[in-house]
Parts: structure tokens; C-alpha cells; sequence
């Protein structure tokens, strides 16, 4: 099948799950068609990143002008449609004014209209036959116009917590009801979205996991000493970065070999850099900044757990990594991340508590070496069983279908 891939900004070096599920795909025999309004090259790391955004064709980068030109010209030969996407990117934005990232007033909608237009003419001309957006943001709103505007059947992915913290400005369930199909990456996931669709809309959304190769996360052998901690992600405030420092500096003064790397950056870097400054963690905390794959195995390979401790998830794929490579976890018990972590791969704490972060940090310092063993080969045994790259690709691809 000929397909068309859909991102707001592609590739970046926190969307590796995307790359991996596209060349999953089609190692499967489906020729895959990247789209992107834009590109992230300027932050890429990873060779594999670069290549990937060598594959991509970014559409603003088109500029202004002639992005307008190909958009009337595709119009012109369709004016119902057309017509029928603006009333419909109008209603969109009435509904998005003022809802925060990936929604936008009308004015925002008329530029998805224009991107639409290009979208549905560059799949029109690579004989796409099913679109798949990924975030249900305004790619998935691209995605809507380009499909009444003449573009192939469409679907997309929901990963949130974006998606979930406003779902009526991103016309949430308009998106559901008109898509082929509309994927959540957790049964959290799609519980969210049964709730903006009629129940008779339900059967059309579906679980599908992100996926991991198991030869890229081979299991490594647990660091001697710490412990060691490893924390992923991006320095924003759903991530509750901020709260790991409160929760560093509560166990340190009872554990002198802890240490924990922080792979990442972001918008909280300074405020991160202040508090381990006034907590006096500078030996005890690493800002390792954002690292390619490689780096990013070489910092879990180096630590005794994952700590996740955010405020809003969807279903982390460092958690999947993490487990694959034979490392417990110790994360919050929110979104989906409960159905991929149990007692027997790790701890669950409350969002939000510095002190049972603390505690379990401690707990996890007293645990045997062998214990911690067992529960990094449950890790990986659950990871691989729920997680597999090339089996959740095939089940994606049925979808389309």
C-alpha cells in the first residue's frame, strides 16, 4: 500500500518512535510518503534523524508564495470541496481560539486550509492511498481538510497530554467522526477519545502501541554502586522535572552514591539549573542535555532505574526503552503508564508527591542486586510482548486497510 505520513515538525529528536514505525512499515512493503509542515534540523543529533529528514518533504519550506500558488491551482479544479473545507476550517477555528498548542482562532485554520490543499495535491501525485497523521493536534486538522478537500481516506494517532487537556478547541471528536480510523497508544488513550465521540463511533478507534526494536535495546548489565538514576525527556513542565530535583534533595543526605543523569532540554532548563543550585545537588545531578540514540543507551545502560516523574503522559516511549534494556522503572501512576508497569518491573507513585518519589528512590537503593535483576528481565519479558515494533506496524497497517 502507498501511504502518506503526516507530522506538525518531522523528524525531532523525540519523535524516533515515528521513524521506527514508518521503516517498520515498510520493511513490510508499504512505500511510505513523509510529509512535514516543518523541519527540526537545526537541534538533529542522530544520523539516523538526519537521513530521515533528507526523506521528508517539508511543505512551508516551499515558502509562502508559491505554497499559496499550488494551493489555489488544487482549489480551482475543485471549488465544492474547497468550499466545503474553508466552512469547515472556520468551524474548527471557532472552536480552537484561544485552546493553546495545535489549535489556533480562524485565522490559524485558514493556513491549515492552504497546507491542506498542498497536502491532498502531493498525496493526489504520489498515489497515496491512506493518510496517517500522527498527533491529533494540527497535523490530524491538516489532515481533516486535505481529506474533504479531495485528499486519500485518513486516520491518526492520539498520544497526549496535549491531545486530552483540550479536546473540544482541537475538535476532537469532529477529527474521530470523520477519520477511517483514530488510534490511541494506551486503552487510557482511547478512553479519552470515547469520550468526544457517540458510543456508536467506538468501534473505529483502536489501541495501537509504539514500538521498539529489540535488537536496538539489547538488555545491559546493572551498574555497580548508586544508585544510579537515569531521567528522559523533555525540560517541560508535564514532565515534572522540577519535582525530581525536590525529591533528589530529599534522598541524597540518606544515600551518598545517588546520582542522577537528566537527558533533555527545554524551556525549564534555567529554573532546573536554580534549584539544583539552591538544593546543593551539583554533585548529585547531571544535565546531560538532548544525546542521539546512542547516547541516550549509554545513559540508561549507566544507571540502575528510569525515574519518570511526570505530571501528564500519554504512554512514554523511554519507559518501553528503558524496560527493554533491562531497567526498572519508578514512575508515576497516570495516563497509560500503569498498564505497561507493575510491581514486578518497578514502582508506582502518586503525580506530584516529591516524598513518595523519595521514598521510592530509597526503597530502590535497598533492593537486592538480584531482585533488581529480576524485575529489569520482567521489564524487558513485557516490553517485547506488548511493544514489538514490527508486530504494532502490521496491526497499524490493517487499520488503514
Amino acid at each position: 500500500m502507498k501511504l502518506g505520513y503526516l507530522i506538525n515538525t518531522y523528524p525531532r529528536a523525540s519523535h524516533s518512535f515515528i521513524r521506527r514505525e514508518i521503516a517498520a512499515l515498510e520493511r513490510q512493503g508499504h512505500q511510505v510518503l513523509r510529509l512535514a509542515m516543518r523541519s527540526d534540523r537545526a537541534a538533529l543529533k542522530d544520523a539516523a534523524d538526519l537521513a530521515e529528514d533528507a526523506r521528508t518533504t517539508h511543505i512551508l519550506e516551499a515558502g509562502g508564495a508559491a505554497l499559496l500558488r499550488r494551493a489555489l491551482r488544487w482549489m480551482a479544479g475543485r471549488p465544492g470541496q474547497a468550499l466545503a473545507a474553508l466552512r469547515l476550517a472556520m468551524a474548527c477555528g471557532a472552536r480552537g481560539a484561544g485552546g493553546g498548542p495545535g489549535t489556533g482562532g480562524r485565522l490559524r485554520h485558514l493556513i491549515y486550509w492552504i497546507e491542506a490543499a498542498e497536502v491532498a495535491r502531493l498525496c493526489h501525485a504520489a498515489g497515496v492511498e491512506h493518510l496517517h497523521a500522527h498527533f491529533g493536534t494540527n497535523s490530524a486538522t491538516v489532515a481533516l481538510l486535505a481529506g474533504v478537500m479531495g485528499g486519500p481516506r485518513w486516520s491518526f494517532t492520539t498520544h497526549g497530554p496535549e491531545e486530552f487537556d483540550a479536546p473540544l478547541a482541537l475538535s476532537l471528536g469532529e477529527k474521530i467522526t470523520r477519520a477511517h480510523r483514530a488510534v490511541a497508544v494506551s486503552s487510557f488513550g482511547r478512553s479519552q477519545l470515547c469520550r468526544w465521540v457517540a458510543p456508536d463511533q467506538w468501534r473505529k478507534i483502536a489501541v495501537v502501541h509504539c514500538g521498539i526494536g529489540p535488537a536496538g535495546f539489547a538488555p545491559a548489565p546493572l551498574p555497580e554502586g548508586g544508585p544510579r538514576l537515569v531521567a528522559i525527556g523533555r525540560l517541560a513542565p508535564q514532565k515534572g522535572f522540577a519535582l525530581l530535583v525536590e525529591a533528589m534533595a530529599v534522598a541524597a543526605p540518606r544515600l551518598p552514591g545517588l546520582h542522577l543523569t537528566l537527558v533533555g532540554d527545554g524551556e525549564l532548563r534555567p529554573g532546573i539549573e536554580a534549584a539544583i543550585a539552591r538544593h546543593g545537588l551539583g554533585g548529585q545531578i547531571t544535565l546531560a542535555g538532548w544525546q542521539d540514540e546512542a547516547g541516550v543507551r549509554a545513559a540508561i545502560a549507566g544507571a540502575s532505574a528510569l525515574i519518570l516523574p511526570s505530571f501528564a503522559e500519554g504512554l512514554p516511549v523511554v519507559l518501553m526503552e528503558a524496560m527493554a534494556m533491562g531497567r526498572p522503572v519508578i514512575a508515576t501512576a497516570i495516563a497509560g503508564v500503569p498498564e505497561l508497569v507493575t510491581a514486578e518491573t518497578g514502582w508506582l507513585v502518586p503525580a506530584g508527591d516529591a516524598a513518595a518519589l523519595a521514598a521510592a528512590i530509597v526503597e530502590l537503593a535497598a533492593t537486592p542486586a538480584a531482585r533488581l535483576q529480576a524485575m529489569g528481565a520482567a521489564a524487558r519479558a513485557r516490553v517485547l510482548d506488548r511493544h514489538d515494533i514490527d508486530r504494532e506496524a502490521e496491526r497499524l497497517a490493517e487499520l488503514f486497510r
